[in-house]
C-alpha cells in the first residue's frame, strides 16, 4: 500500500484535528445538555487526536478509518440533533447554522472528501 501525498495527509490531519478541537471546546456546553453528550464530545476529541497520530504515522486503520468514524459519526449526530433529536434531548431545528457546528461540519466534510480521494488513489 502506498502512502498518501504529503499535502493530502496534512490536510486530513488538520481537518480531523479541527473536528476534535471544536468538540473539546464545546464539551462544557454539551455536558450542560446531557452528560452522555459531553462524554461523546470528549471522546470525539480524543478519537480525533488518535486518528491524526495514525495519519501522521501512515497507519491506515488508526488514521483513515478511525478518522472516518469520528467525522462521519459527528456529521450524523449533528443532523440527528437538528431533526429527530438525541436521546433525552429534543430536536433543535433552529440550530442548523450555529457557527461552531458549521465549522465542525466543514472540517468533517473535508475529512470525508479527503478519505474518498485517498481511497481512489489506492492509499
Amino acid at each position: 500500500m502506498t502512502t498518501p501525498s504529503s499535502a493530502l495527509k496534512w490536510l486530513a490531519i488538520a481537518a480531523i484535528l479541527g473536528t476534535g478541537a471544536i468538540h473539546i471546546l464545546e464539551a462544557r456546553d454539551a455536558f450542560g445538555d446531557a452528560a452522555y453528550k459531553g462524554v461523546l464530545f470528549i471522546a470525539n476529541g480524543a478519537g480525533a487526536l488518535a486518528a491524526a497520530y495514525g495519519l501522521y504515522r501512515n497507519r491506515r486503520a488508526l488514521g483513515w478509518l478511525l478518522g472516518l468514524l469520528i467525522a462521519g459519526g459527528a456529521m450524523l449526530a449533528y443532523v440527528a440533533s437538528r431533526t429527530v433529536g438525541l436521546p433525552m434531548l429534543p430536536a433543535e431545528p433552529d440550530a442548523w447554522l450555529e457557527p461552531m457546528g458549521v465549522a465542525s461540519l466543514v472540517c468533517e466534510g473535508l475529512f470525508v472528501i479527503l478519505f474518498i480521494i485517498a481511497q481512489r488513489n489506492g492509499r
